[in-house]
């Protein structure tokens, strides 16, 4: 599947404006080829909606100008939303409109905020999409639900854990290159998997740690939330004991196994190859090394968001909501309550385990 959203990724991206392109190349490190392709069949539709509504006087879709973007009005938008309800090709769903509106409010606020152009003068003078209120369509006890039977129990957590340390080297005996990279690297990605299953960190946020963002002694790591503007101050996010053995053995060979040259402060290295020394990990290697062990596992829908889901499932069944939610850095007890709704299954399906091994004493 990864294949075929890639190829398609390669053949649409030529046919959209240079500033799209620009935009999708920036996302390139972050978001899956099916996530991007989503991306550009939205705008795609966008902006042949905008040339057969005059809005554009271009006659290809690749012609459409950042200054007739620029001179929207809301009248402009809130015409296209109802194109999107009403047009009977498209017969979109109230979700599915939130979800290329918020494409359309991504793609804007990269314009005008981030990508700038040689002068340093951001690519777009005015974003109309700023204005554009999307209500959220996905209700937490949705998300519970799509969630349910994909998060790691208690005690799948401990076998994740030492199917990692112990057993996916024996499913590999014939692969000598891939046996080799997993002895070299065991350590290191047990202590990542470890990291996110007993704290709840976010990708980005473990990404971005430095080997001094760590204290063993109280247990917290110390990152920049999402979110969170102020970039002077770290965040102290608390990891369970279980994580002190895996970080404690990573840290012992991180320097010695990975050649971190002094300027590297990264918390995580990774070896590429032809180069001597380690550099900070990616985004992309952590999501998929985590998807590796995984599928062996035999839970090929595991992913690092997954772990976190699991962390956080866990967690609140022995605090509350607004602990979980300080402890994960949501911005609100809203987007916790996920785990109200996963934990009261969680819990009924432990109750009726203890009925059971009762009844059979």
């Amino acid at each position: 599947m990864k294949e075929k959203d890639r190829r398609e990724l390669d053949k649409k991206l030529p046919t959209m404006p240079w500033y799209i392109e620009k935009f999708i190349n920036y996302k390139l490190p972050d978001l899956s080829p099916s996530s991007l392709v989503e991306y550009i069949r939205d705008y795609d539709t966008f902006l042949k909606w905008l040339m057969a509504e005059g809005l554009s006087e271009a006659a290809t879709v690749k012609d459409v100008s950042l200054l007739e973007l620029e001179k929207l009005h809301m009248d402009s938008i809130d015409g296209f939303r109802m194109y999107l309800s009403t047009h009977k090709e498209e017969r979109n769903s109230k979700t599915t409109i939130s979800r290329k509106l918020s494409s359309l409010r991504s793609l804007f606020h990269y314009l005008s905020q981030i990508a700038e152009d040689e002068e340093f003068y951001p690519l777009l003078k005015r974003n109309v999409m700023a204005k554009v209120t999307i209500k959220r369509t996905h209700k937490p006890k949705d998300t519970a639900a799509k969630l349910e039977g994909k998060l790691l129990q208690e005690e799948e957590i401990t076998e994740f854990m030492a199917y990692i340390k112990h057993h996916y080297g024996s499913d590999l005996a014939k692969n000598k290159q891939a046996l080799y990279s997993y002895e070299r690297n065991m350590i290191r990605d047990a202590c990542i998997v470890s990291l996110i299953l007993h704290s709840g960190l976010r990708v980005s946020e473990l990404v971005n740690l430095n080997a001094d963002d760590i204290d063993l002694k109280k247990k917290l790591c110390y990152v920049y939330r999402k979110g969170k503007n102020d970039d002077t101050f770290k965040t102290p996010v608390y990891f369970r004991q279980e994580a002190v053995e895996d970080l404690q053995a990573y840290l012992t060979l991180r320097e010695v196994r990975y050649h971190a040259p002094k300027r590297e402060k990264a918390l995580f290295l990774a070896v590429a190859n032809g180069k001597n020394e380690g550099s900070r990990m990616t985004k992309r290697a952590i999501q998929e090394m985590v998807i590796k062990y995984a599928k062996r596992f035999g839970k090929p829908y595991l992913s690092v968001h997954k772990l976190r889901h699991s962390f956080a499932t866990d967690y609140y069944l022995r605090n509350d909501i607004y602990k979980t939610q300080e402890q994960l850095g949501h911005a609100s007890p809203e987007t916790t309550q996920i785990y109200a709704h996963l934990t009261d299954k969680t819990m009924a399906q432990a109750i009726d385990h203890m009925k059971k091994e009762d009844e059979s004493r």
